[in-house]
Formats: structure tokens, C-alpha cells, sequence
């Protein structure tokens, strides 16, 4: 081989070594392997972003759950992240339930006017809740494959947060920019990845799944609740996502739409109503996903 043509492999292995390593890169690994002999599709479930509408992901679940239907694989947008690395910790949905629903506003907000000039809410109290409520401390201990969404800052790439600390992605992916400081992590400022869509059905496809199963918590995006700084950013990013979904939607195999619109994003008092949306949501899709498992 000539010098020229060595260069060139060179630098070819070069650039697959890096796509495939870099954090929020197209080329992705597979994380999920099913045991030998299993002939069945990967399934993957995606959660989206929605802030306190985030507890119909638990009565999704336990609706999949309780129809066993499969879960290989998560991958959660801001709340979706949070609820989705209890449920990839624990792959139980009653302990979800018991775990999720301990969550309050005051384990989110940590208000600080000293950081007001990056954001009033620092994060630390979201990271200990995830420590104090998820055993599993790496991304990699977990029971199911699970990935969290986050945004660069400065770039506007997609981060894929699939190793590490689970407590610092879920942070990652549900830090309000414009509320929440951006998290540094791995060299890059990280931020909520509902900037980028309240759900990521293609990022499932770059880890092999199958069957996505997305959950739309962005429904309607009507809320006359604006009366302060974080409720009209939560709402401007409603209001983007809402858009984006619009075409992502598109790239699920079954798409579920928990009736959750009149829940204000910063209603922590309608977390039974919202698992309920969820369960019945869920329920009403269970025939069509029967239905896409049995083709394979």
C-alpha cells in the first residue's frame, strides 16, 4: 500500500473512532441486546419533556407493564429522563410510582439570586434527588438501557447522554435554560434537550430499537398560568416543542398523547390526574403495539 492510500485509511478509522465516541454524534452503539434465542422486535420507549405533566409517563408505564409488553430501552427529554432513569433503576412500576410521586417543586428549585445571571435555579437539589431516590449511580448499572437527551449550549447539538453519572444527565437534560444554570459536563454548557423537541424518536433508532414507542406529554401547549419568569419560559419552550413535535411525531411507531393539556407544566398538585391521562392514554394504544410485535 502507498504512503498516500495509508494516510487515507489513517485518517477514514480516524473519523469513525470519533463519530462513534463523541458525546450527541449520529453513529451510536447499539445498548440494546436481547438474550440468544429471543425472536422478538427491541422496543423502545420515549419520554418527553413536560415538567409537572411528566407523571403520565408513570401511568404509561405501568400500563405497558401490566400488558408486558417489552421496554429494551429509554430515552427521556427533561422529565421524561427523570422519570425514565427511576423506572430504568428500579423496572418496577409500582416502585416508580411510590418513588415519582415523592417528587415536589421544592426538590427541584433551589433558588439562588447570587446565580441569577446564568439562571436563578442552580440544580443541585434535582441532582440529590436522583441520588437519593435512584441506586443505580452510572447510566451503565442500570437494569434497562437508558439514555437522556441534553442540548449543547453553544452548538445546539443533541447530546446522548449514555454513560456516567445518571444523576448528572437527568440534571443535564432538564436544565430550563433561562432558569436552570447549564450544567458543565464533559467540557460542554448542557441544557434542557426540550429546546430541541419534548420528544426524540430518531435518537432510539441510532440504538438499535425496533419498535419506538413515544410518549407526547405536549399536547396542547394552551396555559394562561404566566405570572412569573419560569412560568412564561416553560411556556415559550411549550410553545417550540410544540412545532418541532409536529414532524418528530412522524418518526414513532406508536405515538401516545396522555390528555394532559389543562395541567399547568408547574402543577405539582395534579399528580394523580396526570398517571391517570397516562393509563388510559396507554391503554388505547396497547391493540396497535400488539399488533406491530406480531409482525416480527
Amino acid at each position: 500500500m502507498n504512503k498516500k492510500k495509508k494516510v487515507g485509511c489513517f485518517v477514514a478509522a480516524a473519523g469513525v473512532f470519533l463519530l462513534v465516541s463523541l458525546p450527541g454524534c449520529a453513529a451510536k452503539r447499539d445498548l440494546v441486546d436481547l438474550a440468544p434465542g429471543i425472536k422478538r422486535p427491541r422496543i423502545a420507549l420515549v419520554l418527553g419533556s413536560g415538567a409537572a405533566r411528566g407523571f403520565a409517563h408513570v401511568g404509561v408505564i405501568r400500563v405497558l407493564e401490566q400488558e408486558k409488553i417489552p421496554i429494551d430501552l429509554i430515552v427521556g427529554t427533561s422529565v421524561g429522563s427523570l422519570v425514565g432513569a427511576i423506572y430504568a433503576d428500579k423496572r418496577n412500576s409500582f416502585e416508580l410510582e411510590w418513588e415519582a410521586f415523592k417528587l415536589e417543586k421544592d426538590d427541584i428549585f433551589d433558588f439562588s439570586i447570587l446565580r441569577a445571571k446564568r439562571g436563578p435555579v442552580k440544580g443541585d437539589k434535582l441532582e440529590n434527588f436522583i441520588l437519593r431516590h435512584v441506586s443505580a449511580k452510572n447510566i451503565e448499572d442500570m437494569k434497562i438501557p437508558f439514555v437522556a437527551v441534553a442540548a449543547d449550549l453553544n452548538t445546539g447539538a443533541e447530546v446522548l447522554l449514555d454513560t456516567g453519572s445518571v444523576a448528572k444527565a437527568v440534571r443535564a437534560s432538564s436544565s430550563i435554560p433561562g432558569v436552570f444554570e447549564p450544567l458543565l459536563y464533559n467540557g460542554r454548557h448542557l441544557i434542557d434537550g426540550g429546546v430541541l423537541g419534548g420528544i426524540v424518536p430518531g435518537a432510539a433508532r441510532k440504538y438499535g430499537a425496533d419498535i419506538v414507542i413515544a410518549v407526547d406529554i405536549g399536547k396542547s401547549v394552551e396555559n394562561y398560568e404566566t405570572d412569573n419568569v419560569i412560568d412564561i419560559t416553560l411556556q415559550a419552550i411549550d410553545i417550540m416543542g410544540s412545532r418541532i413535535d409536529g414532524y418528530k411525531q412522524k418518526e414513532a411507531d406508536v405515538l401516545i398523547q396522555p390528555e394532559v393539556g389543562d395541567v399547568s407544566t408547574m402543577d405539582f398538585s395534579q399528580k394523580k390526574k396526570c398517571m391517570v391521562a397516562g393509563i388510559a392514554a396507554a391503554q388505547a394504544k396497547i391493540g396497535e403495539i400488539r399488533k406491530l410485535i406480531s409482525k416480527w
